[in-house]
C-alpha cells in the first residue's frame, strides 16, 4: 500500500533532503489534503514539534479532520499522544521518546534497558492502546538515529524492532540513508527489519517508483512516499 506523506513545518507542507536541506515547500493545504483523500492511510508528521521548534497544532487538527491520519512528531509524553488521538489522529507514531540518548556514543556496550525507554513504551501502549501506537525506528548508517537523525544510539533497527515488539502493533521504519534523495531505497534493510518482528512494518526513506512500492507490497510492507510525489515523479492521480 501506498501512504502519502505529510510534512509540515512553519506553518508549510515541505519536503526536505535527508531531513535537513529544504527542496520543496507549499501553503496550498487545502491542495494536497483534496489530493490525498482517496487514500486509506496518510502520514503527518508535524517537523517542528519533532525538533522541539514549536509546533503546527492548528494545522496538524486541521487536517487530522479531514483525512485518515497517522501523526507523529514531538510524541515525548502520555499527554501528547492523547491530544493527537482527541484531534482525529488514527494512530500516533512515537519516535525519539522510545529511546534513551544518554548512552549515544558511549565507549562501553550499552544494554537495552540503557537504550530504549521501556517504561513510556509502557505507558503509551497503555494509554492509547496498541493497535493505535507506531513505534518509529528510523536508521542511518546501520544505526538507530533520533532527535531528527541528528543523535546516533549503538542499537540496530533490528535490535529495536525485536525490543520494542510488545508495546505497539506497527513499526515505522525510515531508511535515512536514502531519504529524499529520489535515488530509491534499499530493500535488504527493509526486508531484514520486517523479518525481526511479526508486528506490520511500514517503510520510508527513498522510495521512488511504482516497482518499489510493488516489491515492498509482495513482502507485506506498506510504502510511506513523500519527494516522489511532490516532486510529480510518481504518478498518484
Amino acid at each position: 500500500m501506498l501512504i502519502p506523506s505529510i510534512d509540515l513545518q512553519g506553518g508549510r507542507v515541505v519536503q526536505l533532503v535527508q531531513g535537513d536541506k529544504l527542496a520543496i515547500a507549499s501553503d496550498d493545504l487545502d491542495g494536497w489534503i483534496e489530493k490525498f483523500s482517496k487514500f486509506p492511510k496518510v502520514q503527518l508528521i508535524d517537523l517542528d514539534a519533532a525538533m522541539s521548534r514549536g509546533n503546527n497544532d492548528a494545522l496538524v487538527n486541521r487536517i487530522a479532520a479531514k483525512l485518515p491520519c497517522r501523526v507523529g512528531g514531538g510524541v515525548r509524553s502520555v499527554r501528547r499522544a492523547e491530544e493527537l488521538i482527541a484531534a482525529g489522529a488514527h494512530a500516533v507514531i512515537a519516535g525519539s521518546g522510545l529511546f534513551n540518548a544518554a548512552r549515544a556514543g558511549a565507549s562501553a556496550p550499552a544494554g537495552l534497558a540503557d537504550l530504549i525507554n521501556f517504561d513510556f513504551a509502557q505507558a503509551l501502549a497503555a494509554t492509547v492502546g496498541m493497535h493505535r501506537l507506531i513505534a518509529a525506528v528510523d536508521s542511518k548508517a546501520g544505526r538507530v538515529v533520533i532527535h531528527g537523525w541528528k543523535t546516533t544510539l549503538p542499537l540496530t533497527a533490528v535490535q529495536a524492532v525485536a525490543a520494542l515488539e510488545p508495546y505497539c502493533d506497527e513499526f515505522l521504519y525510515t531508511h535515512v540513508d536514502k531519504e529524499g534523495l529520489m535515488q530509491g531505497t534499499d530493500m535488504a534493510a527493509i526486508r531484514a527489519v520486517a523479518e525481526a518482528t511479526e508486528r506490520k512494518v511500514t517503510a520510508a526513506g527513498g522510495i521512488t517508483t511504482r516497482a518499489e512500492i510493488d516489491a515492498l507490497d509482495a513482502m507485506g510492507v506498506d510504502a510511506v512516499v513523500g519527494m516522489a510525489i511532490y516532486t510529480g515523479s510518481l504518478a498518484i492521480d
